[in-house]
């Protein structure tokens, strides 16, 4: 349908441009034409006939090379326009050479030719940015006639008790929020800690794939924040039929049961590991590259809430960058945590390669950019994916070694060969800027000090402890209280978001740059 578009698009512009020069003649050089207006008329029918196929196909040769029917990564960039504009200016350049060697067979008045040129290019660019334009103008309608939405006053959060959960917990009772927590609770309740006992705050011990624990969960509730997974490319990698269970169909039907429950709000925990290897600064409209089971398992969980998005029921999905700093579940197999934590422990830090791209955010902010969502407009954010983090914190893994060793004073930095781990992405965080007024509070040399602090203070007694680390806790204990079961669904979509490409291995050097 889009080629069939596209040549009626093309040759649209050219009959228009070719009328628009006829009546130009007609108008402004009628004193010094030597043939009469038919004549005119029939050579421009004529012309038309003999150059109409060529140029056709040499755009959509051109098109097509250029990733407008294939949806290519630059394509699919913020760039589309600029693309677009290329494509068709690089077109009618091929055309106007091959015509020149025609001997004027397929020649095409000049005048013609150029506005045939700028039509084509506002109507192709056009015809692909409608939708985004319509999008915008149909949300803000809704953000103006619709009326003040009823107040949230109850937040179920799903696998609270984690890294990011147990740091977004206080922030929501200190909101006055009723929150109730659906968490099975595998690191215990030390994660709560002092507000375990919170009035606000109803904790329901369940596995979260219980549809009926779901169900029950779900009653008289207005939002969901859905954080509970298997996080981290070697914990997924450990069992990764637990893995799709867990993240993807846990998903589906926690968000079907929200949906039924006519539960509008919820927002989903997902990773920017779903840019896996790219070497452009990406934002969420970029092509995914996942490079492990665990990003496609979000990237597939995204497609699932997209789905079942409609006008009453509108899921955000946040990708979160690479976290670090402490709160009340602190994992010690992220980057920045566990290089500062050898650099005081062993008075060394080791990288392999460096030069790989990470966009860094403390989990206290991470925590903050969920509130911030919970308490945005359902204009703005529902049916919408963001990143959460800043372009200020975008670092190689050699320049947050750099600033770990500045304020370890004493610690080497040791780089070695390549790393096993292909990931490899710079981030742009444009969109939740703006759309939400959003900043982080925390630079990375503070989360690096709040760290340093944990540690020689004594709070943090064992960083090696797997307690601190998901691959560690659940290839020793925690994966036995999760038993697979296979779903055929499930497996074919984590097929279809990234065919062909392998998991990162769950003992590679990649243990030290999870996610969340």
């Amino acid at each position: 349908m889009r080629v069939v578009a596209d040549i009626f698009l093309i040759n649209a512009s050219v009959l228009t441009a070719l009328a628009m020069r006829f009546f130009y003649l007609i108008a402004f050089e009628r004193a010094t034409l030597a043939v009469t207006y038919e004549t005119i008329f029939w050579n421009f029918v004529l012309g038309y006939r003999n150059f109409a196929v060529l140029l056709t196909v040499t755009c959509l040769t051109v098109f097509g090379l250029s990733g407008f029917y294939t949806r290519g990564r630059a394509y699919q960039g913020r760039y589309k326009a600029l693309v677009i504009t290329q494509a068709v200016s690089l077109a009618y350049l091929l055309f106007g050479f091959i015509a020149y060697f025609t001997g004027g067979v397929l020649d095409m008045p000049r005048g013609a030719l150029v506005l045939a040129w700028a039509l084509s290019v506002a109507v192709l660019v056009l015809s692909r940015l409608w939708a985004v334009i319509w999008s915008n103008v149909v949300r803000s309608e809704i953000s103006l006639e619709t009326a003040t939405p009823t107040p949230l006053r109850k937040v179920l959060v799903i696998g609270g008790a984690g890294y990011i959960g147990s740091a977004l917990l206080p922030k929501l009772l200190a909101k006055g929020y009723g929150v109730r927590l659906l968490d099975l609770l595998i690191y215990g309740t030390e994660p709560l800690g002092e507000i375990i006992d919170h009035p606000n705050l109803e904790i329901m011990q369940a596995d979260f794939r219980q549809v009926d624990k779901v169900v029950e969960a779900m009653r008289n509730i207005d939002a969901v924040v859905h954080l509970g997974a298997i996080v981290g490319d070697p914990a997924c990698a450990l069992d990764e039929e637990l893995t799709i269970e867990v993240n993807l169909m846990a998903t589906r039907m926690i968000a079907e049961v929200a949906k039924g429950s006519n539960v509008n709000r919820f927002i989903f925990a997902s990773t920017c590991s779903v840019y896996g290897a790219n070497p452009a600064t990406l934002d969420e409209r970029s092509r995914l590259y996942p490079v492990s089971m665990y990003a496609r398992s979000k990237i597939a969980s995204e497609q699932v809430l997209t789905s079942l998005a409609d006008a009453s029921f509108g899921p955000t999905s946040l990708r979160f960058g690479t976290i670090y700093g402490l709160s009340g579940r602190t994992r010690f197999d992220l980057v920045i945590n566990l290089l500062t934590a050898k650099a005081i422990i062993e008075g060394t830090i080791t990288i392999f390669g460096g030069n790989q791209w990470r966009p860094f955010v403390h989990v206290d902010d991470a925590a903050e950019a969920v509130l911030r969502t919970l308490e945005a407009p359902l204009s703005l954010v529902g049916n919408q994916i963001f990143n959460v983090g800043s372009d200020e914190q975008n670092y190689t893994i050699k320049e947050a070694s750099e600033i770990i060793a500045h304020l370890v004073p004493g610690a080497e930095l040791v780089t070695e060969g390549s790393d096993t781990d292909p990931r490899d992405y710079k981030v742009s965080f444009g969109k939740l800027r703006k759309t939400l007024g959003f900043k982080p509070l925390w630079t990375l040399e503070e989360g690096i000090k709040q760290v340093i602090d944990a540690i020689e203070t004594g709070r943090v007694k064992d960083y090696r402890d797997a307690r601190y680390s998901n691959v560690k806790f659940f290839g020793d204990e925690g994966a036995s209280r999760l038993i697979p079961r296979r779903n055929g669904w499930a497996h074919q979509l984590i097929r279809e978001t990234s065919p062909g490409v392998s998991t990162v291995p769950a003992n590679s050097a990649s243990i030290a740059v999870d996610e969340k």
